[in-house]
Parts: structure tokens; sequence; C-alpha cells
């Protein structure tokens, strides 16, 4: 084997899911189609479940140091306000997608992940013990690799998804948007969004000083897929919805983007797995796409790193789909939605009026705001506990070495096992997994915990907790516990126990 794990694609979610199988002890190499990064702005933000996730890591700083917290989301151009009792990282930090893949890469570099760029998957090949990944290196003889698993993160026109025979089932496009990094002497205003006209609707969103993101949106009117950009195509669709250019000028990039919706019929097929905009693609409303791509990693990366080392069945894998698939679903459907509400036409402004006017009650605000952020998401789940299958709150914990966050307890992407009881049962139901779950013993600083769409509950007295952060299992302060439930989540998460 020359890795254990092959990820094709370079981006968020591959750098991500290198980075997690690295911390999970797998031999990792991404193998990339571009010879170089090509500087590209892409992407703007990171919503709530992102940046806690990357505070479970231990690398949030890296990012908060070169974005912008912004407190105000949207729904198809329609602002939402948030709560800062739901999360340690209530708001939307605004930074580009190319200072997010320099940050991840470099801390892939720095966890011994393997690069190889110039490198476009050709071939795919998989058998009972592995897969051998074809590589175009544009030498006579294609070069080749072989590892146990092969993901592909390669985008919405993935190689490998296409190449494993898997499915892309969904909408088709009905509109065209460009988008550029242009600089706009003549706006007169700092903040454009979403600017509804009869002709489309546009944006003027300034990333950094002196630069705009403009984005235009014209409908019913789809190009070939593979026709050219141009700069002169964006500011003459600028000059047709807004009525001129604003002096637009000095493109850094310019790229399209549709609200075409797809979704992979399965996100494994035997030892190919998919993530990020190889697994889904959709209308890039609310900016949920990187967001969410990183949290397939992170769903993904544990797994396959336990499957990897030989602590976890391979049939642990099929749980990346039941849980992740879901996910992608109703992204894709909020999207659809999103792209409905800001067509043109007197139809459409009557219904953003009264869908605007639902969106002041807190209910109606509180939902919508977890459909984008993610936290309010739940995985499939056997018990009956709110904290099950949720993420876990990154609550306050006073500990034998002081105080701590739980964030900081899954910096090494180990399962925890939280005590905030001092139950012996659950110190003597752990001892089989000893080698791979951190029990710790702590108590809980506040009496209640608040868990987005549920409200505030009793904190436990005890929880287990997944790398990725969510909760296998928990036990109430007011119930008996019950070591066979434990021990069941232990065993169907991290596999069975140590003999003797």
């Amino acid at each position: 084997m020359d890795a254990d794990v092959v990820i094709a694609g370079a981006g968020p979610t591959g750098l991500m899911l290198a980075c997690e199988l690295r911390l999970g002890g797998a031999d990792v190499v991404v193998v990339e189609r571009l010879a170089e990064r090509t500087g590209e702005s892409r992407a703007g933000g990171i919503h709530s479940r992102t940046l806690e996730v990357l505070d479970q890591r231990g690398v949030l700083d890296r990012f908060l140091a070169e974005g912008e917290l912004q407190p105000v989301g949207h729904f198809s151009g329609l602002y939402l306000e948030f709560d800062e009792s739901e999360s340690r990282h209530p708001y939307p930090l605004m930074i580009l997608q190319s200072a997010i893949e320099r940050l991840l890469e470099e801390w892939a570099s720095e966890l011994g992940v393997r690069f190889r760029w110039s490198s476009p998957v050709g071939g795919v090949h998989q058998d009972e013990s592995g897969v051998t990944v074809e590589l175009d290196t544009g030498d006579a003889a294609p070069a080749a690799l072989r590892a146990r698993y092969l993901v592909g993160c390669d985008g919405g026109r993935s190689t490998v998804r296409r190449l494993a025979g898997i499915d892309f089932p969904g909408t088709e496009p009905t509109m065209t948007a460009l988008i550029g990094d242009v600089e706009l002497p003549d706006l007169p205003e700092e903040y454009v969004w979403v600017r509804r006209r009869p002709a489309g609707d546009y944006s003027a969103i300034a990333f950094e000083p002196g630069w705009y993101r403009v984005i235009t949106s014209e409908y019913d009117r789809v190009p070939g897929r593979d026709e050219p950009v141009t700069f002169e195509q964006l500011r003459q669709s600028l000059i047709r919805v807004a009525g001129t250019d604003f002096g637009m000028r000095e493109p850094r990039w310019v790229s399209r983007f549709t609200d075409a919706a797809r979704q992979a019929a399965r996100y494994r097929a035997g030892r190919v797995l998919l993530a990020g905009d190889a697994a889904h693609i959709h209308f890039p409303a609310g900016g949920q796409g990187l967001n969410m791509g990183v949290q397939d990693a992170v769903n993904l990366g544990w797994k396959l790193a336990a499957v990897v080392r030989g602590e976890a069945p391979e049939s642990l894998l099929d749980s990346y789909h039941a849980e992740r698939h879901p996910v992608g679903e109703r992204v894709l459907q909020n999207t659809r939605a999103q792209s409905a509400l800001v067509r043109p036409g007197a139809q459409t402004d009557a219904l953003r009026e009264v869908f605007g006017s639902l969106m002041v009650f807190d209910d109606v605000n509180r939902h919508l705001r977890h459909m984008l952020n993610a936290l309010d998401i739940r995985y499939p789940v056997e018990g009956d506990h709110p904290l099950e299958g949720r993420r876990v709150p990154d609550a306050d914990l006073d500990t034998s070495e002081g105080a701590a966050y739980v964030s900081e307890l899954l910096h090494s992407a180990r399962p925890v096992l939280l005590d905030l009881g001092g139950s012996a049962e659950v110190a003597a139901t752990v001892k089989g997994w000893a080698d791979r779950v951190d029990l710790v013993e702590a108590r809980s600083a506040d009496e209640l915990w608040t868990v987005p769409a549920v409200g505030e509950i009793p904190a436990p007295a005890a929880l287990l907790v997944r790398p990725d952060g969510h909760v296998a299992w928990a036990a109430s302060a007011d119930e008996a516990l019950d070591p066979a439930a434990l021990r069941t989540a232990l065993a169907t998460w991290f596999g069975p126990p140590l003999r003797g």
C-alpha cells in the first residue's frame, strides 16, 4: 500500500478530511489535478458549527486572525438574528476560501499529510483488499497509487464519482449568476445585499478595502456548462440588472454558478467514498456548501481512521451515508427555496413580504437560523436523551486541572467519556475501551445547558462524545445510570472491548 487513504481534491473538504485522518493515525496522500493553488477567492464564510469544529481541534484562532465576525445572516436576502446563548461562536466569520485553504494546508502539512499536485485521477479499480488510483500525470505511462480507501473530494464534476458509478440525480438549473472580485470606484454605498430589480438581482460586498465581491443573477437563461466566463460578461450583466457598472475595473477573478441541485445517490461504493461538492451541489445561498463539506469530512474522518486502524468494523462506514445524506437533502431543499424567493416579479415580491413578516417571530427566525448554521443537526440514535445524536454544547467545566471547555477535550480527535456525576460505574464500564476512549472526570459549571432546537436542559450526569463532537450516549442526573446502554454505545461506535 502507498497509503491508507488517497484523497482526490485539495479543497477545504479534502484538506479537512486529510487532517482528521492524520489525527486518527492514518497515512494519507492528497492528489490534486491543479499544478498549484489559483488564489481564487471563491466561498466567503464559515458558520457556527464549522467554527465549533475548528475549535474542537484547537486551530480556530488561526482562522479568527484572518477573518471578521459578522453578527448578521440571511435567508434569501432576508436578515436573520443570532443568539449568543446557542454557541460559543454564534456569528459567521467572513473569510475567503483562498485563506481557508491556505490555513488548512499549513495544518495538514504539520500533521504529515503528503500532497501530489498535477495529478488528476484517471482510473479507479477496487478489489477486496484495496483500491488502485491511476493518475494522469502527463507521462507516457500513468502513475498509480494503491490504498485501502479512496475519497473523492474533487468537486461537483467529480471524476471519482463518475468512475465509481455513483448516480448524481437532482434538478436542472433555471438561472445563471456571475461572480467576480473587482474594484467599484463609483459604488455610492459600502455594502449592497441582494438588491432585486426587474431584470434580476445584484450584490456588492466589500471583503477587502477597495475590493468588492460582485454577484449578478439573471433568470430563465442558462448558458452551456463549458461556456467561457469573462469580465465583460459580468460588466454587461451588472448594467442589465443595476443600470450601471459602477465603474467596474481590475478583475481578480470571475466565475459562474447556477441553481442546479444534485446529490449523490450514495456516499459510499465499496472502498470509494464521496464528500463535499462531489457528494452534493446546490445554489450557494447562505454560504452552506463549504461548511457542509467540512462537516462531511469531520463525520467521515474518525470513522475511516478507526476502520484503518482495525479498531472498528468496516460497517461503521455505512453510518457516514446514513448521517450525512439527510443533511445534504435538507440543504438542497432550503437552497431551492431561497432561489425561488429571490426571483424577480410581483408574485415573488408578495411572497417575500409574507415570508419576511413571519421571520420576526422568534420560532421562525430560530428555525431558519439553525437550518443554515447546522447547530440543530441530530443524527439517528437509539436512546431518548435530548443530547444523544446532537452536537455537544461547549459547556464550562471544572476539572482537577482547572477550568476547561468541552471543546478542549476533543483536540486530539479521540472519543471522550465525560463523567460529570462521579459515578464508579462509568469508570468501570469504560475500562475495556481505555486504549481508544478518554475518560474525563469533571463537574459542570452550570446547572442548565442550552441545546439548539431543544432549549435548556439539566446538565447530564455523563455523556459519551464522538470525535466529531456529537453525543453517542448520555445519562440524566435524575435517573439511574444504565451501564448496558453505555457498553452498547461504546461497542457500536468504537469497536469491541479489549480482552482480558
